[in-house]
């Protein structure tokens, strides 16, 4: 079996923040690949570096942000392309699906005027064929009466079509990477499952390399091949989504699984992640879940443990204890 090369590779990437409290770590050390067709659900409490990571992709990140490592697309380097060359990967072959689509969208301008906008910055072609391609991008992603629709301002959109115009927008150029940040963020279920369909169809049609990032582990579920839970500006866990959901081998893992609505347990109530995150400005020099965790022991808090494998070659857990089996049933900590 030939497996394909990885079209996005992130490599020991490093983000920093500084700030007149010092210096926020960010990202830590964050490596990933994603091939061409693949689905990476990244998943991690609010604070845990995951959209940062995605904004360093992109070279989003606001100016004097320290940012080191190695963002290869394709084999070319990334990090550190002047602005015109990176201009040229960034919406057309490396696209992004942003958190708040309400705010992405200029709230003064016409959502086809906008979707025509984002062809144009990468196609020569006239204003009336990029308004034909807008109005097509809208239908294909379930926009109702595209033609008529098109030519609404974004107030007149509920949440949901908002959503689906900024995926609009992000297939205009049939990118071969899509990061999508939170894109099912405060929709009904219903609207929930329909952005996600939308997105599979995107993907069907471009056979895009997807990296989608949410809060949501029952998103991830359903929709991803591989899972990487983030904490603290690392990955904590890596593999794939059956092997992590059912087998998982880090605490923080487990405890993001148990405080799932509909998980079984004893008890009816839900099962939250005790404690507060870690602050990034001064990490602990051990693990940085220790504080929180219910088993951690006194090596713990002496070192950092390393991300290496855990249940074969391609599940990995960074996790003193990683090669103990996890209870989902079992709290995470005393009082959790």
């Amino acid at each position: 079996m030939v497996v394909a090369e990885p079209v996005l590779v992130v490599d020991d990437l490093v983000v920093d923040f500084p700030t007149g409290d010092g210096v926020v770590h960010a990202v830590r050390g964050l490596s990933l690949s994603v091939r061409e067709g693949q689905v990476l659900g990244i998943v991690g409490e609010s604070g845990s570096g995951k959209s940062v990571t995605a904004l360093a992709v992109m070279g989003l990140l606001p100016p004097g942000t320290r940012v080191s490592g190695s963002v290869r697309y394709r084999g070319r380097e990334l990090l550190g392309l002047p602005d015109r060359e990176l201009r040229a990967v960034r919406g057309r072959r490396v696209a992004m699906v942003f958190q708040d689509a309400t705010t992405a969208l200029n709230p003064v301008y016409r959502v086809g005027w906008q979707v025509a906008e984002a062809v144009r910055a990468h196609q020569d072609v006239s204003a009336r064929e990029a308004w034909r391609r807008a109005v097509e991008l809208l239908d294909m992603v379930g926009i109702p009466d595209a033609p008529d629709r098109a030519r609404s301002y974004p107030h007149q959109y509920s949440g949901g079509m908002c959503q689906r115009a900024v995926i609009a927008m992000a297939m205009a150029h049939d990118p071969d990477v899509i990061l999508a940040d939170e894109p099912t963020a405060a929709l009904d279920v219903t609207v929930q499952a329909q952005i996600l369909a939308t997105m599979r169809e995107a993907q069907r049609r471009t056979s895009a390399a997807i990296v989608l990032i949410t809060h949501d582990l029952g998103v991830v579920a359903g929709m991803a091949d591989e899972v990487l839970v983030m904490y603290a500006g690392r990955a904590v866990e890596v593999g794939p989504v059956d092997e992590v959901y059912e087998r998982p081998r880090m605490p923080y893992t487990r405890n993001l699984l148990a405080s799932r609505p509909g998980v079984e347990r004893d008890g009816s109530c839900l099962a939250p992640v005790p404690g507060p995150p870690v602050v990034r400005r001064d990490p602990p020099a051990g693990c940085p879940f220790a504080p929180r965790c219910g088993l951690a022991e006194e090596r713990c808090a002496e070192s950092e443990p390393a991300l290496e494998p855990a249940d074969g070659r391609v599940h990995r857990a960074a996790c003193h204890r990683a090669g103990e089996p996890m209870d989902l049933t079992v709290p995470a900590a005393d009082g959790g």
